[in-house]
């Protein structure tokens, strides 16, 4: 039975459809935080410290939302970041939402979590024209370099187009909810990519989430020395380990430091992603708006910057592009919009986020993508005086 509501206009009401429509675990895991949730909370408040400050007496008859990311042409400076078991959320999971991408005319990034293959995600595609994206495929580098090397293979011989290497999980976040109440996968449901973990269960990360003790995790770690992920990698060896298994770009995600920017760049990786995990990692972090200055100032234009954390409005997405994020990133948004209507419910995110996006462009005096600059915002004076200060 599905409910009975009007059509959705923002983002929150689809939160909100969501919300009602998912079982309390599937919802909890998705929506909760480290410890206190205070990043997770912060990644959302963030935006509203920004005031945008408007340009007047420009022709905005005519704006363009698109923007180019390694050659390739996106509609809408949004694309959607990965996340796992998509398919608990409900219709036909990661399929229904790399079609969303596809049809609004950006790209999707496969979780290595995912509970379809990438395979089927690449095979069940719609084809387009050369100048769009292929997927990307998320990795979490496992301790078992045969397992890691075979993931890797599989996504090149797909199509993917990028390898999106998650760096800030060498181990587990704190998640309270997930160690009082951990998400068990139904039982025809399974981790399609990686095989060597079968359904009824989750990450055998959350093993070492539940050790009482350091003992404990260490002997976790004895017992599994395959599929854990990895927490011995280095600057000095990961990135030239992944050059030489794979043609494919690469890009660190879970960057929050100018010092890891810097690091980044003479890695020569292909570009990072500012991201704290949606607040699901260490807690207390700061959230990613307020850590993308420092990284923009430090990689100067030298590799791309995305972004994700917290957005749910068109005019959050100008902020980030407006403190130099080329193309940002949705993770719940997306999540909330394929429980509301599977992968129409997604394009419906996709579409209001452009609308919003574009009329915040328009009332602001931005014609195109590169027109939004830092100069447009401002912030609140606090306990110096009254009115705006520049960024």
């Amino acid at each position: 039975m599905s409910d009975v509501h009007p059509r959705p206009i923002t983002v929150k009401e689809i939160k909100a459809i969501a919300e009602r429509r998912l079982r309390k675990p599937v919802w909890r895991y998705y929506v909760d935080g480290a410890d206190e949730q205070l990043t997770a909370g912060w990644n959302e408040s963030i935006y509203d410290q920004l005031v945008i400050r408007p340009r007047i007496l420009r022709d905005v008859s005519t704006i363009d939302t698109s923007t180019t990311i390694f050659g390739k042409h996106y509609d809408i400076p949004i694309a959607i970041s990965p996340s796992a078991y998509q398919k608990l959320v409900g219709h036909g999971g990661e399929i229904d939402m790399a079609r969303a991408a596809f049809a609004s005319g950006t790209n999707v990034c496969l979780s290595s979590n995912a509970t379809t293959s990438m395979e089927d995600v690449a095979q069940l595609l719609p084809t387009r024209g050369p100048e769009y994206p292929m997927p990307w495929f998320q990795l979490y580098f496992v301790r078992s370099r045969s397992i890691t090397q075979a993931l890797i293979q599989r996504a090149e011989k797909a199509g993917y187009e990028a390898l999106v290497l998650t760096v800030d999980t060498p181990l587990m976040g704190n998640r309270l909810h997930e160690r009082r109440e951990p998400l068990q996968l139904p039982s025809d449901l399974s981790m399609a990519n990686l095989t060597t973990i079968k359904g009824g269960g989750a990450s055998k990360g959350r093993l070492i989430l539940n050790a009482e003790t350091a003992a404990e995790a260490a002997q976790v770690v004895r017992d599994h020395p395959d599929t854990l992920t990895d927490s011995r990698l280095t600057w000095e060896e990961t990135v030239p380990w992944l050059r030489a298994q794979t043609k494919m770009k690469i890009i660190l995600k879970g960057v929050l430091t100018a010092e890891d920017a810097l690091l980044s760049v003479e890695a020569g990786v292909d570009a990072i992603i500012v991201s704290n995990h949606g607040g699901r990692q260490l807690d207390g972090v700061p959230a990613t708006l307020e850590a993308l200055p420092e990284v923009v100032d430090a990689v100067r234009d030298r590799i791309p910057i995305l972004f994700d954390g917290g957005i749910t409005r068109g005019s959050d997405v100008f902020k980030a592009l407006a403190l130099g994020a080329d193309l940002c990133l949705l993770g719940r948004s997306a999540l909330w919009g394929l429980a509301y209507d599977g992968q129409k419910g997604v394009e419906a995110v996709l579409n209001i986020l452009e609308r919003e996006l574009w009329r915040t462009m328009g009332l602001s005096g931005a014609v195109s993508i590169k027109n939004i600059s830092r100069s447009m915002l401002g912030v609140r004076r606090s306990g110096e005086g009254f009115g705006i200060a520049r960024l």
